[in-house]
């Protein structure tokens, strides 16, 4: 995009900015959270309950957000706007602009590392918070601890002051905490994040001091949580949009549905923002509430992005205005992942579907079907997998489901039906691909692909009726996505 002659988005601007402000009052909050992962999702979603929380009823809990990449260029412009961006909330009825305040300070790993750790240190940080991703967990899926043959695991177990992973730096920043420790907050999408990360900062800790270990299993919270707002890829017409509304440039706008929502398991024993304030839902459990939206929202989301990747639709939009592609995804949600869940009775689960549908085709949005179709070696096993288990296990049908999984096979060998190329983006995409590449029928596909025990459990893999399912469906996935689609509609 060209850079525009308007004034950039700073501080400097916010008195002319009271129609784009959560409130017109405002004094800058001391910092009490750090949050690793400042991507889109945090600013969208945890970024604003705060702001609002704040609002409600004060507290010092403004964010220091901390990008863990080498690539220093979205904390120099998030610094060059001091903390200042805009969240871009498309509807149908059109685009809402909004300027968070609540992000005070933004750090880059490793370059920031000392910085990092001064931050940590201070005991009025009282939350550290995260959305890195299940990638960024560094975990051994087999053993659901840290995976000591990470690169950066070795690297970290070694330099153990200096670390560049989340279990090393929280790890690290614990040891300084042993008196007060802080909570350690995951907002990333699978199911029991608190617990999931808990496990690997303990097991990772344990190979350095055991004693260090117990104390964090003892004395440090991780409460789970369940994040839900559909925050897409930033473009240059939400830059454009944002604009126009402010009048001023901002180059790190987000956008995302007007939708949100967040479940949190409440265990802040060292305090914690007004979050109910803003609507956020405070818990004993967030079991019910993840499982529905892993596998109702995440497990069609990943259906509809591989089946439109191979069909040629770009966005989610478009491919539920398929008439044969929401049929698909209802009945799926309807008959196949609903009766797996076990919700309260105060959450209708046709009524969620409904909303689902209806947010899938919101216009507005463009939630490109390639995003979501990123790590999916990551994601399967959770939004696909544990539903056809339980569903296996009752002896009950999940074609659709295998449907779903079978296009993720299928997208592996990088081409859509019409011969267009893309490229597979996952941890593991160099041994998936070359897998794909080597398997020419669908049964030699699906026998290259099961044994791979990141992802599938070996009693799964083992299952000849789930084998059987998947060769099935590759078989009507020959004819093309759209025909399979209509085929399992």
């Amino acid at each position: 995009m060209t850079r525009s002659s308007s004034p950039r988005l700073t501080r400097h601007a916010l008195p002319e900015l009271h129609a784009h402000l959560l409130s017109p009052e405002w004094r800058d909050p001391a910092i009490g959270i750090v949050h690793l992962g400042i991507g889109n999702f945090h600013r969208a979603h945890q970024a604003l309950y705060t702001e609002e929380a704040i609002v409600a009823a004060g507290g010092e809990w403004g964010i220091c957000g901390v990008t863990l990449q080498a690539d220093t260029s979205k904390r120099d412009a998030l610094a060059a706007q001091q903390g200042l961006y805009s969240v871009v909330e498309r509807g149908p009825a059109g685009a809402r602009v909004i300027v968070p305040r609540v992000l005070r300070k933004v750090l880059a790993m490793p370059g920031d590392g000392a910085r990092l750790f001064h931050r940590l240190a201070d005991a009025r940080v009282r939350i550290v918070s995260l959305t890195v991703t299940e990638k960024g967990y560094c975990r051994d899926t087999a053993t659901a601890e840290v995976d000591f043959a990470h690169p950066g695991i070795a690297r970290d177990l070694v330099h153990p002051d200096t670390p560049r992973t989340v279990p090393g730096i929280l790890v690290a920043a614990l040891r300084q905490r042993r008196n007060n420790p802080f909570a350690v907050l995951s907002c990333d999408n699978l199911s029991h994040n608190g617990e999931v990360l808990r496990r690997v900062v303990c097991s990772y800790a344990r190979a350095l001091d055991a004693s260090l270990a117990d104390w964090i299993a003892e004395h440090v919270p991780f409460p789970s949580t369940m994040v839900d707002r559909i925050v897409p890829a930033t473009t240059d017409a939400d830059r454009a949009t944002a604009l126009a509304a402010l009048r001023c440039e901002d180059t790190m706008p987000v956008p995302c549905e007007p939708f949100r929502q967040w479940v949190i398991e409440d265990c802040f024993p060292a305090g914690r923002p007004a979050w109910e304030a803003a609507g956020a839902q405070m818990v004993d459990d967030v079991t019910p509430f993840e499982l529905a939206k892993l596998r109702m929202l995440n497990g069609t989301h990943s259906t509809m992005a591989y089946l439109a990747m191979l069909g040629g639709i770009e966005t989610v939009d478009a491919a539920i205005g398929e008439p044969s592609m929401r049929a698909l995804i209802h009945a799926m949600m309807t008959e196949e992942i609903a009766p797996t869940l076990s919700v309260p009775d105060s959450f209708d689960v046709f009524a969620y579907r409904d909303a689902l549908l209806h947010r899938y085709a919101n216009p507005a949005l463009k939630h490109r079907c390639a995003q979501i179709a990123m790590d999916g070696s990551q994601k399967i096993p959770q939004r696909l997998l544990a539903p056809i288990a339980e569903r296996l296990a009752a002896q009950q049908p999940f074609a659709r489901l295998a449907l779903a999984v079978a296009a993720w096979m299928q997208f592996l060998r990088g081409q859509a039906d019409d011969g267009t190329r893309f490229e597979i983006n996952d941890p593991l995409a160099a041994r998936l691909s070359a897998c794909a590449a080597t398997a020419g029928t669908a049964d030699a596909l699906v026998d290259t692909l099961l044994p791979i025990r990141e992802i599938f459990p070996v009693a799964l893999a083992g299952s000849a009726v789930f084998r059987r399912a998947l060769i099935d469906a590759l078989s009507v996935l020959r004819h093309g996505a759209r025909h399979a689609i209509e085929v399992y509609a």
